[in-house]
């Protein structure tokens, strides 16, 4: 992969490693609530509730390019979810967690499960933030905000924002790194989507900052990019119903090297009821006895529901299912789409045995098979789907007997409450 050393950037013929500098921008705009319009005009403000949760999936396709030739093509998926916990005067409180997740292969269509950020900040009716400078995310800012007034169509306004990256891992950073912008927004008026008419506003910025260095293995001499976004609102729901983006950004490094990204983003709010963990358990297991599906529990998690599927068969030392699991497959698919509005992590996992990066890679594969051929039957589509390899990591049974072993070597389906 593509990665940075002490005295330099490494580059490694597979072109790897520079979506960790990602373009999570689809997953930032869609906090959006508002009210209905009013005379000829529409009013912006965000409306907060105690309680209210929701989550947003994003999908960000882009070409990277490294000293002006094009190096690979990275799509990657952003899962967020948002509760607001308080309110003080015109501000609520939101706790936010932000997952990141790239395509495995490209058009392989498996999402391998990324960083993980946290995330506790304020933002007023009008959109301003307020946030304490240990937090990574989200990495756009102040966008949008809202004059707070009624605003004509074909009305344009403008307010300050910012991006803020993670740029640890690929250039040594250590704290948030900031790029300042002045965002320009337009009311469109009413446009169609999904056969519904939307009010509709722009989004649109561009970036040429020369930042001071920064103390890091190497840090960007001059950042330049452009963003143009559109987000669609339901003023029957109060809030905004999905936003697409075209993006570049182009960062000249300090050691001479030149990396750029362009692409386009897409992101959606989705709306889930409250899970109702108990009784949907009970429903899974008595589907389990009743399809009669061998070496298979179920059992209550922090994130949602998972089926333990225990000694699930593949041909040895690969990750190719054979025949009678995909039969298995097929039972336990049919339980998950009973619970259709609900994303799926599959999480593979090992016996104790061979290397641990041997194990971690065999986990991941067989965790990839079995999302692929769920994806394959229609049980999800590919952005609601995220797998994650854990090797030998998280026994549930004792590595040194042959029964213990065998249950070890399980994939786990977890139906993810948000």
């Amino acid at each position: 992969m593509y990665g940075i050393s002490k005295q330099k950037i490494r580059v490694v013929p597979d072109g790897r490693g520079w979506e960790k500098i990602r373009k999570l921008r689809a997953i930032f705009f869609v906090l959006i609530l508002g009210i209905p319009r009013q005379g000829w005009g529409e009013t912006f403000v965000y409306k907060h509730e105690i309680g209210n949760k929701y989550r947003i999936l994003s999908v960000v396709h882009e070409d990277v390019y490294i000293n002006r030739i094009f190096s690979h093509r990275a799509r990657i998926l952003n899962r967020v979810s948002v509760e607001i916990t308080g309110l003080e005067g015109e501000s609520a409180r939101h706790h936010a967690t932000f997952t990141t997740s790239e395509e495995l292969l490209e058009g392989g269509g498996v999402f391998h499960w990324g960083n993980e950020y946290v995330s506790v900040f304020d933002r007023d009716r009008q959109g301003r933030m307020t946030i304490e400078p240990q937090y990574y995310m989200p990495v756009v800012r102040n966008v949008p905000v809202f004059p707070g007034r009624d605003i004509q169509e074909g009305e344009t306004w403008t307010a300050e924002g910012s991006e803020m990256h993670d740029f640890r891992e690929a250039f040594g950073i250590e704290q948030p790194y900031r790029i300042p912008f002045e965002a320009t927004y337009t009311f469109l008026g009413n446009r169609t989507w999904g056969g519904r008419r939307y009010p509709v506003f722009s989004v649109s910025y561009r970036i040429f900052y020369e930042p001071p260095a920064a103390m890091g293995r190497v840090w960007p001499r001059r950042i330049m990019g452009s963003s143009d976004q559109m987000v669609y609102w339901d003023p029957e729901i109060g809030q905004a119903l999905v936003y697409d983006e075209n993006f570049r950004m182009i960062f000249e490094l300090s050691n001479g090297t030149t990396v750029e990204y362009r692409g386009q983003a897409w992101a959606q709010i989705l709306e889930s009821e409250i899970m109702k963990k108990e009784e949907a358990a009970q429903t899974i297991a008595d589907e389990i006895n009743r399809l009669g599906i061998n070496d298979a529990s179920v059992r209550i998690v922090d994130e949602g529901i998972t089926i333990s599927l225990e000694n699930i068969q593949f041909q040895p030392d690969s990750a190719i299912l054979l025949a009678s699991e995909k039969e298995k497959l097929d039972k336990i698919g049919d339980i998950l789409m009973r619970f259709a509005d609900r994303d799926i992590l599959v999480g593979g996992h090992t016996a104790l045995a061979g290397t641990a990066a041997g194990r971690m890679k065999l986990s991941q594969d067989r965790a990839a098979a079995v999302a692929s051929y769920l994806i394959s039957k229609g049980v999800r589509e590919s952005p609601r789907v995220v797998i994650r390899g854990y090797g030998a990591e998280r026994p549930v049974a004792d590595n040194s007997t042959a029964e213990g072993m065998r249950r070890n070597r399980r994939v786990e389906i977890t139906l993810l409450e948000n």
